[in-house]
C-alpha cells in the first residue's frame, strides 16, 4: 500500500548559490557519503541537489511534519549506482508512525533542473 509519494525539482544554479553563500550548508544537509563519491572525490553540484530534491520529496511522502532532520534521510546508491534511502531517527521515526516498511527513490538531473520522486510503502 502506498503510503504517500512525493515529488521535488531544484534549480541546480541556485543550489550551487546557496553552497557558495553558506559554506557549511552542505554539512547540515549531506551525510559524509552523500557528499562524497566512493573513490573520496566530492560529488557534482547537480548530483548533489537531486539528492537534496529527494530529502524534500521524503519530507512530502511524509506528510511534511515539521522536525525532521536532513541527515536522517540519506540517499545510498549501490554498486550499479542505483539511489535508495537509508532513514534513521527523525525520518524513520515518523515513517514507523505511518507505517512506512519500504521506501522508493528515483533522481534525475538535466537542464539545469535536479528532480527526485519519492514513493513510502506500507
Amino acid at each position: 500500500m502506498i503510503v504517500g509519494v512525493g515529488v521535488d525539482v531544484a534549480s541546480i544554479d541556485r543550489f550551487a548559490g546557496a553552497l557558495a553563500r553558506t559554506p557549511r550548508l552542505a554539512d547540515r544537509l549531506f551525510t559524509a557519503g552523500e557528499w562524497t563519491l566512493p573513490d573520496g572525490e566530492r560529488r557534482s553540484t547537480a548530483s548533489l541537489a537531486a539528492r537534496f530534491a529527494a530529502k524534500e520529496a521524503v519530507a512530502k511522502a511524509l506528510g511534511a511534519p515539521g522536525g525532521l532532520r536532513w541527515t536522517d534521510a540519506e540517499v545510498v546508491t549501490d554498486a550499479s549506482g542505483r539511489p535508495s534511502l537509508r532513514v534513521t531517527g527523525t525520518v524513520a521515526a515518523r515513517a514507523a508512525e505511518l507505517g512506512v516498511r519500504h521506501w522508493h527513490v528515483s533522481l534525475s538531473h538535466d537542464a539545469g533542473v535536479a528532480t527526485a520522486m519519492v514513493i513510502a510503502e506500507g
